[in-house]
Parts: C-alpha cells; sequence; structure tokens
C-alpha cells in the first residue's frame, strides 16, 4: 500500500508580503491590498506570518488580515490577541471588539500586561475604566505607566462628578509616582498636579 505523501511545507511569506505592500504604497489602494493579504494569510502557518509582519507592526492595515488569521489558528495565544486588539484600537475599530479580544488575552495570559492595558484602555465609561485601571496598578503595582494612568482617569472622575474618593485616589497615586521621579521636568510637572489637586479640598 503507497504511502500518504508528505504535504509540502508552507513557503516562508515574507517576499509575497514585500511585493504587496509595495503595490500598495504606489497605488493607495487598500481593497487590493487587503484581498491579498487574506489570502496569502490562508496559505500561511501563523509562526511564518508573524515573522513576516514584525516589519510592519505600525501598519494596522497589514497587522490586522494577518493576526485575525494568526488568532483564528491559535486562541490561546494571548500576544497575538494583543497585537491584534491594539491593531483594531489605532483603526479605531471600537472599544466593544477591542475590550472583547484584550479580555480573551489576559484570560489566556493573566500575565500579559499589553492586554490588561488594552482591556482598560477600551472601556468608555469613566468611572468603570478608572476601576480597571486600578485593577491593573493593583496587578503590576511597578507598572508606572498603568499607575499614571489610573491617576489620570482619577483626576478626570474627580472633576466630572465631584467625587472625594476618586480625588483620594488621584493624589495618593500621583504622590507615589512623585517619591519614585528622578526627572526634574517630570518631578515638577507632578508637583504642580498634585499642587492643584489638594486646592480642590481646601
Amino acid at each position: 500500500m503507497a504511502s500518504s505523501p508528505i504535504p509540502a511545507p508552507c513557503p516562508d511569506p515574507s517576499a509575497e508580503l514585500v511585493t504587496c505592500i509595495e503595490a500598495y504604497r504606489r497605488t493607495g489602494d487598500l481593497g487590493i491590498l487587503l484581498d491579498q493579504l487574506k489570502a496569502l494569510a490562508k496559505r500561511s502557518a501563523p509562526d511564518a506570518l508573524k515573522s513576516a509582519s514584525h516589519a510592519y507592526r505600525d501598519m494596522p492595515e497589514v497587522i490586522i488580515p494577518l493576526y485575525e488569521r494568526i488568532v483564528a489558528a491559535s486562541p490561546a495565544d494571548a500576544q497575538a490577541m494583543v497585537v491584534l486588539a491594539n491593531a483594531y484600537w489605532l483603526t479605531g475599530r471600537g472599544p466593544a471588539v477591542v475590550s472583547d479580544l484584550a479580555a480573551r488575552a489576559k484570560s489566556a495570559d493573566a500575565s500579559n500586561r499589553g492586554a490588561w492595558h488594552l482591556w482598560a484602555l477600551a472601556e468608555s465609561d469613566l468611572r468603570k475604566r478608572t476601576d480597571r485601571w486600578l485593577a491593573v496598578a493593583t496587578r503590576f503595582p511597578s507598572d508606572q505607566l498603568a499607575r499614571a494612568a489610573l491617576a489620570d482617569n482619577a483626576t478626570s472622575l474627580a472633576n466630572d462628578e465631584s467625587d472625594p474618593v476618586a480625588l483620594k485616589l488621584a493624589v495618593a497615586t500621583y504622590e507615589g509616582l512623585l517619591a519614585e521621579s528622578t526627572a526634574t521636568a517630570q518631578k515638577l510637572a507632578l508637583e504642580q498636579t498634585l499642587k492643584t489637586l489638594r486646592s480642590y479640598r481646601s
């Protein structure tokens, strides 16, 4: 009995991807690019797509069709979901789809900070967004970016709703950032922000 033929390995999509993007840059035809990339993604292995697309992380029109295929093929790949969610966010796809994808990434890998950041960023309600940034800052206490976002959102909440709890949270978070700051310009900015916030309670 003859053995089944061994499937040919997936080709490296890098060269074809370069050709597609060069044509897109000449013509500006997004529709053709998306059709070409979707077809390329179907013929290529997820890992090969990741490698080939790495140089185009700043082009969401390239990342989205490729990473939709990657995420579909690897539903537990948290980082792939983060890359796709970020591309969606940059193109204004909408907070709901970004939040859902980021939540899936968090579930797949709770240590992925990018997933947590996008999950918080995508929440449209200010109070809920502040709560999400608090959850991120609590899980990753050394994450200054998350704490700065928490302080900014808590400040907005205190302003918009005259919320004393949010004001207290904003002050405490900015004080923590100030204590860790080493850059003079940053320290001056934080001190000015704290002076303004403390005046709300005067």
